[in-house]
């Protein structure tokens, strides 16, 4: 997925958003889409940042699990591509030495990476969505490979930047950390609870029902 797709999807689920927002007739009814969005993120490995980046858009994810993990994913692909241009910016520091030039360049190649396969992510969960039946599992299990492979690489990268005593080290793992963080969550705490074999969600799914 490019970026010009990616700013497309961010556009459309924030325009959805806002409009959502400015046609609620009720008080009542975004307390409780932002208490789904608590519920669901409380049973994750990192609950506050799940809250903190996914309540924005109570209205787009409208209690739907799988709406909700594929805005996350989106979410974490924007975070993955500021998080490549923010190393692109730093490789133009003046007085990097040798050893520094060399984890940004490793850096830049993983983080390239990252961004390809969480696109590849986002792409095989609307497929999944849309495939139902018997391709349901296969789609989402791709999901979660090309996910964890954008872990990996990832953590490949913040491993080589702690090794550095550097005084830009904190401000590249500050923007890594929003990847890390969404990206586990999808790929290790909801996946298997929301899509895995006898869900509620799943069947839903299969049955040709929204979920």
């Amino acid at each position: 997925m490019n970026f010009h797709t990616l700013s497309i999807l961010l556009l459309f689920i924030t325009a959805t958003a806002v409009a959502a927002a400015k046609t609620a007739t009720t008080a009542t009814a975004a307390p409780t889409k932002y208490n789904f969005i608590m519920s669901k993120c409380r049973t994750t490995s990192y609950p506050k940042m799940c809250v903190k980046s996914l309540s924005y858009y109570t209205n787009t994810i409208n209690k739907s699990p799988s709406q909700m993990a594929q805005t996350a994913l989106i979410v974490s692909l924007s975070k993955a591509h500021y998080a490549k241009t923010y190393m692109g910016q730093i490789s133009h520091t003046k007085g990097l030495r040798p050893k520094e030039i060399g984890v940004i360049k490793d850096c830049m190649e993983e983080i390239s990476d990252t961004v390809d396969r969480l696109g590849k992510s986002v792409h095989e969960f609307q497929v999944a969505v849309r495939a139902r039946s018997r391709d349901f599992m296969w789609h989402m299990s791709n999901v979660q490979t090309w996910a964890s492979a954008a872990l990996t690489d990832l953590n490949t990268c913040a491993d080589e930047v702690k090794s550095l005593n550097w005084r830009v080290k904190s401000g590249i793992l500050d923007q890594f950390q929003g990847v890390l963080q969404c990206t586990r969550i999808i790929s290790r705490d909801w996946a298997p609870k929301f899509w895995g074999p006898g869900t509620i969600e799943h069947v839903a799914l299969v049955k040709g029902r929204p979920c």
